[in-house]
C-alpha cells in the first residue's frame, strides 16, 4: 500500500493567519483511496526550510501533496524549490501560459506581468491545467517518488485533488484497497473511562483498528478497516462495532457524521413532540442547537443575562408567593424554569439549563461552578447537575450537549 505525506506551505499558515483546513480534507480522502498518511508538514515561505521539509518528505513517502505557493508573487516558491529538489531546471511553458491568460479573458481582467511566473515548472513535469484558478499545477515523477503541486486556495485545491490527484493515483498505484471506518460518538463516559472498558481492543486490534478521540463532553470511538471495498471494510468492522456498543451501551448517542442535535431532532419528528427552551450562561447556544435539530419542533428560545430578566420570566411561576424561596433553590428553579418555559411557548416539552460558573475560576476548560439541567412535560421532570460551569466555549458546548442529551433521554423514556 502507497505511503503519503502532505506539505502545506505559507508563512500565513505558522502565524495563524490561516487555519490548515487543507491537510485534514485531503487526508479523508487519501484514507477512503486506502493510502497511508504517516506525516504531515506545515513549512513557511522560506526557501532553506522549503527544500529540507520537502526532501525528507521524498525519503519517506511514495507519494507528497503540497498545497500552496503557486501564486505570482515574490515569495511563491514551490516551483522552484521542487525544481532544485528533484535536480530539474525550472522551464518556461507556452501551454501553462496560455492557461493563466485564458483565465484572466474569461473574468474579463488584465494580466499582470508577475503571473508569468505561473507558467514556468520544473522540466520533464505533467501539468495539470486548474479550471477554478490562475495557478497551474503539475506532477513530478522522481526516483523516490511522486510530487503533486496543488494550490492553496481551497476550492481549487479540493477539484483538482478529486479531479486529477485520485484518478492518477488509482492508476499509477494500483490501488485495489479502501479504509472505511465508524465512529461511535459517547457522552457520559469520560475519555480515561472510554479506554478503561475498551482498550484491549485498541492495544490488540489491528485490522479494523480502534483509536479514541476527546472532544468537548463527548468521546468518539473510531473503526478504521482496510479492505478491497467499503462494503467488505464493513464486515471486519461489525463485529468490533457490536464488542464495542456491548461495553459502552447507551453511552452511544450518535454514529458517523450524527450529532447530537441530528438524533433528537429525529426523535422530535418520530414522537411529533415541540420543545422550548431556557438558558442564561450559555447565551443561546442550547437555542440554536436546538433550532438546527428541527426548526418546525422547535418552538422558543429564551435567554436570561441577569436577576431581573429571571423574575420577569418567572412572572407565570406554578406558585408565585413561593418565588422568592425558588430562586434560592437552583434545582428548584431550573425546574420552574424548565416549566415556565414549556407554559410560555405552548410546547410539548420545557428544557432549561441554569448555571452558576465560580466567579475566582480563570479555567477555560471544564471551569468550576454548578450547572443544573432540567427537562419537564409538564407532570414530571427529569434533571442533571455538574460541578462545572465556564463562559467559555468548550465549556458552552459540553453543557448545551449535555442538556440536549436529557432531552434525549426523556424523549426516548417516553416521558409525555
Amino acid at each position: 500500500m502507497a505511503n503519503a505525506e502532505i506539505v502545506a506551505i505559507g508563512s500565513e499558515l505558522l502565524l495563524g493567519q490561516i487555519v490548515d483546513t487543507n491537510s485534514a480534507w485531503m487526508a479523508q480522502r487519501l484514507t477512503a483511496l486506502g493510502v497511508n498518511l504517516y506525516f504531515k508538514s506545515v513549512v513557511g515561505d522560506n526557501p532553506g526550510r522549503m527544500k529540507e521539509v520537502i526532501n525528507r518528505a521524498l525519503e519517506r513517502a511514495d507519494i507528497v501533496i503540497t498545497s500552496g505557493g503557486l501564486g505570482p508573487t515574490q515569495d511563491d516558491l514551490t516551483r522552484e524549490i521542487i525544481a532544485e529538489v528533484t535536480g530539474r531546471k525550472l522551464v518556461f511553458d507556452e501551454i501553462l501560459l496560455d492557461q493563466v491568460e485564458s483565465h484572466f479573458k474569461r473574468r474579463g481582467r488584465t494580466m499582470t506581468p508577475n503571473n508569468r511566473r505561473q507558467a514556468y515548472m520544473p522540466e520533464g513535469a505533467i501539468r495539470v491545467k486548474n479550471p477554478n484558478g490562475t495557478a497551474p499545477c503539475f506532477i513530478v515523477e522522481d526516483s523516490r517518488g511522486v510530487i503533486f503541486s496543488l494550490p492553496g486556495v481551497p476550492v481549487e485545491m479540493k477539484w483538482l485533488f478529486e479531479n486529477e490527484v485520485e484518478p492518477y493515483l488509482r492508476r499509477k498505484f494500483n490501488l485495489a484497497e479502501v479504509i472505511h471506518y465508524r465512529v461511535l460518538k459517547i457522552i457520559g463516559v469520560g475519555e480515561s473511562a472510554v479506554d478503561d472498558k475498551i482498550g484491549h481492543l485498541i492495544a490488540h486490534s489491528s485490522n479494523p483498528t480502534v483509536g479514541v478521540l476527546a472532544l468537548p463532553g463527548q468521546v468518539d470511538v473510531r473503526v478504521a478497516a482496510k479492505a478491497a471495498d467499503k462494503e467488505e471494510a464493513m464486515k471486519l468492522i461489525a463485529p468490533v462495532e457490536a464488542e464495542v456498543r456491548s461495553l459502552l451501551g447507551n453511552a452511544i448517542f450518535a454514529v458517523d457524521d450524527e450529532t447530537m442535535e441530528k438524533v433528537v431532532g429525529k426523535l422530535l419528528r418520530e414522537k411529533n413532540k415541540t420543545v422550548a427552551v431556557y438558558e442564561d450562561v450559555t447565551c443561546g447556544l442550547l437555542a440554536d442547537r436546538m433550532r438546527s435539530a428541527s426548526a418546525e419542533h422547535f418552538l422558543a428560545g429564551f435567554i436570561s443575562n441577569g436577576t431581573s430578566s429571571l423574575r420577569a420570566f418567572l412572572g407565570g411561576a406554578r406558585e408565585p408567593d413561593r418565588l422568592a424561596q425558588t430562586i434560592r433553590d437552583s434545582a428548584a428553579l431550573t425546574d420552574e424554569l424548565a416549566w415556565c418555559a414549556r407554559a410560555q411557548a405552548g410546547s410539548d416539552f420545557g428544557l432549561a439549563l441554569h448555571s452558576i460558573p465560580d466567579p475566582k475560576s480563570q479555567e477555560q476548560n471544564l471551569a468550576r461552578g454548578e450547572t443544573y439541567v432540567s427537562v419537564t412535560d409538564g407532570k414530571t421532570f427529569k434533571r442533571l447537575t455538574s460541578t462545572m460551569a465556564g463562559r467559555g466555549q468548550y465549556d458552552r458546548t459540553r453543557m448545551t450537549l449535555n442538556a440536549i442529551d436529557l432531552l434525549r433521554k426523556a424523549l426516548l423514556d417516553g416521558m409525555s
